[in-house]
């Protein structure tokens, strides 16, 4: 259960730097009007619903990827999935070091336009890919898949919620800190995998 609290942190820090990102877009707002604060609250929800569902539904189909091939790889399986986490946990360093975020591309052009459902989307399956490999991990980790990937997905939802928060009175220095974190809990977890 541990595993899988580690996973699901990890995971979520995609979304929760973005969701720090969209919150810092409204740092620049000095009133504390109510329509302000109805403004955070909504874009707060939303990030949560969006992001918390897409990254419940891809390690799903990553572990119904996984499992219909696993029988194939089943010797090999540990190794494969500590690659794919070490991978994820590695690219997830290089863009918090680099800044070259895809999810944060995307954010930034963006920019101009309202926050809507065609943005959240987007960004909702940006960060969520990541998620679809690490599902495929799920198979190796003695869990209950459905019961993952909603644990996976809650606490998706609420690291996104507090992440809008967090960046509208902070800005957007969290932003690279969690994504190393995430990263490096990721590398932790493939390199167990295996020992």
């Amino acid at each position: 259960m541990l595993e899988l609290i580690l996973l699901a942190l990890a995971l979520a820090m995609d979304a929760f730097s973005v969701s720090i990102g969209l919150g810092a877009k409204h740092t620049n707002s000095s009133q504390l009007s109510k329509k302000c604060s109805s403004l955070i609250a909504k874009l707060a929800l939303a990030a949560g619903v969006y992001f918390g569902i897409a990254q419940g539904i891809m390690p799903l189909i990553g572990y119904l990827l996984g499992s219909a091939v696993l029988g194939w790889l089943a010797s090999a399986a540990p190794w494969i999935g500590c690659l794919i986490l070490i991978g994820l946990g590695g690219k997830m360093l290089y863009e918090a070091v680099t800044g070259q975020d895809e999810a944060s591309k995307l954010e930034a052009a963006d920019t101009s336009s309202k926050i809507d459902h065609k943005l959240m989307s987007s960004l909702a399956i940006a960060t969520s890919i990541d998620a679809l490999a690490a599902g495929f991990t799920l198979n190796l980790l003695s869990v209950n898949a459905w019961l993952a990937c909603t644990i996976i997905a809650m606490i998706t939802a609420v690291s996104s919620f507090i992440g809008v928060y967090l960046g509208r009175q902070s800005g957007t220095w969290l932003e690279d800190k969690a994504e190393i974190l995430g990263g490096l809990v990721l590398i932790a977890i493939g390199i167990k995998m295996v020992i």
